[in-house]
């Protein structure tokens, strides 16, 4: 199959000025910190160890501006020629996700959109065949314009009296729009995988699909330094018929892609610039089928420093600090199999999710069972450091 990782495209579109950090698997060495400068793959370990540990690092800019003299490892070009594919050679040369022991948090049920998508899950039990059914009957009831309500609010609560009343309360509303917002553990650290690899579904799923999203890098502090996309993949079915399963349907291997690089924030990309993004995604399936999609940050509920806030504080602390997705607007209702079947994904599918100011994250679908297993975890990249 033609390599999807276009050169140009994974790249923002003012790479030029922009401040690119990621992690590529180096041959004989293992995981090794990286810039992305000009084109080419350079060495950051003199800077830091770990994604983790750069992200501790004070004038963090400035600092990776000022880096000179970074060993050359690769070009761009043949770090993403060596990225795509079933991912078997594990000592080639390719990207990784871009963090490393940072906790892997996410956010959900930040959008209205994809909140009222989570109440027709739990309503339908997982059955993608009721989806267009509860779907209509959800909308008759709440309606589908709580963009302007505000979570926790004292309308938020009284429309809460009201559902409650009529019967119509979900545990998705509750985190929707009350007080407290959802954060879960996405996955475990070093357990991301980067752009070219493939992404995991749970053989038993029927229904699930992608979720394309901003990720936050958030030092222990609780300092917001940079911003990558993800790829927070859901299992539709299995989180429909109980919250309980909630670590199934998200935790499972290779269900997380961040990359395809963290863009540090600096003077020319900021927070601000993450709160007006949009998300383009595109599922092209091997069987012809093509699905397109966006998510806008501008239409997210809660301020993305609010969600960090629920994250990580007094009660919630990671030394290591953490990526943070921040959930998405987006959630899939294209028939893919016949009437009322809804989206699901396929074996084989691309998936791509771009952002001008990030790039784009590029990832095939494959069952979790069947990925490239997980072995590379925090105790091997100890040894592998101690090593060199």
């Amino acid at each position: 199959m033609t390599n999807p990782l276009d050169l140009h495209a994974c790249l923002p579109h003012d790479h030029e000025s922009a401040l690119l950090v990621g992690r590529v698997w180096k041959p004989g060495v293992g995981p090794v910190l990286v810039k992305v400068e000009e084109g080419e793959v350079l060495d950051l370990s003199p800077l830091a160890a770990t994604s983790a540990e750069l992200f501790e690092l004070e004038e963090l800019p400035a600092r990776l501006r000022l880096a000179r003299g970074l060993r050359r490892i690769a070009s761009l070009a043949e770090a993403l020629a060596g990225s795509w594919g079933d991912g078997r050679d594990l000592d080639a040369l390719r990207l990784l996700a871009p963090c490393d022991l940072q906790a892997v948090k996410a956010s959900g049920v930040t959008f209205v959109a994809s909140m009222l998508e989570r109440v027709i899950e739990e309503q339908a039990r997982g059955d993608a065949s009721r989806a267009a059914e509860v779907r209509h009957l959800i909308a008759a009831v709440i309606g589908d314009n709580l963009s302007r309500l505000v979570p926790g609010s004292p309308e938020a609560l009284r429309l809460k009296e009201v559902l409650v009343e009529q019967g119509a309360w979900s545990q998705y509303l509750e985190v929707g729009i009350g007080p407290d917002a959802e954060i879960f553990t996405k996955t475990q650290p070093m357990a991301a995988v980067g752009s070219g690899a493939e992404v995991g579904i749970h053989p038993k799923s029927a229904w699930n699909n992608p979720e394309p999203e901003i990720v936050l890098a958030v030092s222990s502090r609780g300092n917001v330094l940079g911003a990558a996309l993800g790829n927070d993949v859901n299992l539709r079915d299995f989180e429909g018929r109980s919250a309980l399963l909630l670590g199934k349907a998200k935790d499972n291997n290779a269900s997380c892609a961040i990359g395809p690089f963290i863009r540090v924030f600096d003077d020319g990309f900021t927070l601000d610039d993450v709160r007006r993004c949009d998300l383009a995604l595109e599922v092209q399936g091997p069987d012809g089928f093509i699905l397109n999609g966006h998510s806008s940050m501008g239409m997210i509920s809660r301020d993305p420093l609010d969600l960090v806030a629920h994250a990580m504080g007094a009660t919630h602390q990671y030394p290591d600090g953490m990526m943070l997705f921040l959930g998405t607007m987006f959630a899939p209702t294209q028939d893919r199999h016949g009437d009322g079947s809804g989206f699901t994904h396929e074996i084989g599918d691309i998936v791509s999710i771009s952002s001008p100011r990030l790039g784009a994250l590029v990832n095939r679908v494959n069952h979790c069972d069947r990925v490239p297993p997980w072995t590379f975890g925090a105790v091997a990249l100890m040894r592998s450091l101690a090593k060199r």
